[in-house]
């Protein structure tokens, strides 16, 4: 299920201006993958670039090659719906439909997607992607109440839940634990290592303990100055950018945030 991402020299636009520059970088598959770096440096505008959600902005482009297992995600004949449901969503804010039941949230993709099923069939996606995001215990027995009734963490699981019912290669997540309690976030975390079995994860983070701990290759991303576009300055396994950096930039913006 899970697929490699390989980027190359991409370009990402928003009308005429230049928003992230040249990033090439390869995401392994059934790993995790942590984007650092200072607010406004394109972190979120590049990894929305991965399943095509920036082009929700009127006037975004790109140029550069985006290939999932060899498949690029902007040749012509590639349609960006079918991107979305290959490479799933999680964003920075639990957004579950508040007029849904919990059970109805979770089948929510399966609905956009047209799919007609069985009551049995639906059933089981919505305890398999609830189990997989570690909430099916938590809900079982209320999954006709509305999602939005739930806890800030748990609407966050229920988040996931929904993005991975559609069976996606890739998840991303943009600073999915910002809004969220310390409980809530270990409760993600853990949860991030568990998918990392049948997904390929990628995360937005400013919290520098959490990409230490969730990740296995962390990127930094860096911007000269206002109004400049966003590289990426390096990457690496985890492990090392965080212990022994080649760059100075990136040493002294995790000493900082560590700090």
């Amino acid at each position: 299920m899970a697929k490699s991402i390989d980027v190359s020299d991409l370009n990402i636009y928003y009308g005429d201006f230049l928003a992230v520059e040249g990033v090439t970088i390869p995401v392994a598959a059934r790993s995790v993958t942590a984007f650092i770096g200072p607010s406004g440096c394109g972190k979120s505008t590049f990894l929305r670039s991965l399943n095509r959600m920036h082009e929700v902005i009127r006037g975004a482009r790109v140029d550069g090659k985006v290939l999932v297992d060899g498949q690029d995600l902007y040749a012509d004949d590639m349609d960006p719906v079918n991107v979305r449901r290959m490479i799933g969503m999680v964003f920075q804010r639990p957004n579950p439909f508040p007029t849904m039941s919990i059970a109805e949230n979770v089948l929510a993709g399966q609905k956009l997607n047209s799919k007609r099923m069985k009551k049995s069939e639906a059933d089981d996606i919505v305890e398999r992607s609830l189990r997989s995001a570690g909430l099916w215990n938590e809900v079982k027995d209320r999954l006709d109440r509305p999602g939005s009734g739930l806890s800030g963490g748990q609407q966050q699981r229920l988040c996931i839940a929904r993005a991975i019912a559609t069976q996606p290669e890739v998840l991303l997540m943009d600073e999915p634990c910002s809004a969220l309690d310390p409980i809530s976030t270990s409760v993600i975390e853990d949860l991030i290592h568990e998918l990392k079995k049948d997904y390929t994860i990628v995360i937005v983070t400013h919290n520098m303990q959490q990409a230490a701990r969730v990740s296995d290759t962390t990127a930094f991303f860096n911007l000269a100055g206002v109004g400049q576009p966003g590289r990426l300055i390096e990457h690496g396994p985890t492990e090392k950018m965080f212990s022994n950096p080649e760059d100075p930039a990136t040493e002294a913006y995790i000493q900082g945030r560590f700090g």
